[in-house]
């Protein structure tokens, strides 16, 4: 017989794994709480006597809860106004960075292209190329037989290798020298060397859901357009005291923090290569900002008894 206590204790060393798998699937934070909190609702009716592996048992679950959220908004992404982005997720101090394969997996531009996969091969790719599960146990968290798996798998891995940017481990101590030039630049108005830290195709993307006035247009490329567009907005900002600009750790890339007072405006993400931004992410929809506040651990391994 076994007790509320002990499926808890299961849970909770394996929730920064769960909530990893839910996040990748998702891209949403929120929804990923949401279908853990739901997960876990169902897992606390389960016979432990029966769970052979728990690890596999609850990334299955999870798996399968992840994919019907992700199915029941299709829709409303349908109606979505402008481009639409991943929530953007606060990380701990000890989570991604020595990780190369979770860092880059969590990375904001391997959720948009992930966003490019079905919702299917997102999960397939999702378990089997981060977190190295087994057919079988894909198979089944997908409703699916091994071999269309296997197949899933082979699509969707080729689908991202011919699309994902060069992702490596970075130097963190130039990461944030370029980061805080970058934002005294943008700051300061100061367009040359704003200029000189941009990528000559570097893409500039801002998600506002179309609830917020944001900087236009939402999707640039070219550093003279990205570099004219920022500076007019940070010149906005620049006469205004209420107005602060904090750097974070977000999905594992140099980020900062735009406030107003205590409220949080937007959250711009900076992908770095080779010492230059070669992509940058706006997130500017207040319901993706909501939860922002809230440091999330994420994992690609358990400790959790099988």
């Amino acid at each position: 017989m076994t007790t509320l206590d002990e499926h808890a204790e299961r849970f909770t060393l394996l929730r920064p794994l769960l909530f990893t798998v839910a996040y990748e699937i998702l891209g949403s934070a929120t929804e990923s709480d949401d279908v853990l909190q739901d997960s876990y609702l169902r897992w606390s009716r389960v016979d432990l006597a029966t769970v052979r592996d728990t690890k596999s048992y609850l990334a299955q679950l999870v798996t399968r809860q992840a994919l019907n959220a992700l199915r029941a908004r299709a829709g409303r992404r349908e109606d979505y106004v402008g481009p639409w982005l991943p929530e953007p997720l606060l990380l701990t101090d000890r989570d991604a960075s020595a990780d190369i394969v979770l860092a880059e997996s969590v990375s904001m531009g391997m959720l948009v292209l992930l966003e490019t996969l079905t919702p299917d091969e997102r999960a397939v790719f999702v378990l089997r190329e981060v977190f190295g599960f087994d057919y079988d146990e894909i198979a089944a968290a997908v409703g699916k037989s091994v071999a269309a798996a296997r197949q899933m798998a082979y699509r969707a891995r080729r689908h991202v290798q011919a699309r994902r940017r060069r992702f490596g481990p970075a130097d963190a101590a130039r990461t944030a020298e370029v980061t805080e030039r970058f934002m005294t630049a943008a700051a300061t108005g100061d367009l040359e060397g704003l200029l000189s830290m941009l990528a000559p195709d570097v893409t500039w993307t801002t998600d506002s859901g179309g609830k917020v006035i944001a900087m236009r247009p939402l999707e640039m490329k070219g550093a003279e357009q990205v570099a004219a567009v920022l500076l007019t907005l940070f010149g906005a900002f620049r006469n205004r005291p209420d107005v602060r600009i904090e750097p974070v750790d977000c999905n594992s890339e140099p980020a900062m923090a735009i406030y107003t007072g205590d409220h949080l405006e937007a959250v711009f993400l900076l992908e770095i290569v080779d010492g230059v931004v070669s992509h940058g992410y706006g997130i500017r929809n207040p319901d993706k900002l909501a939860a922002f506040g809230t440091p999330r651990t994420i994992a690609r391994t358990d400790t959790a008894p099988r």
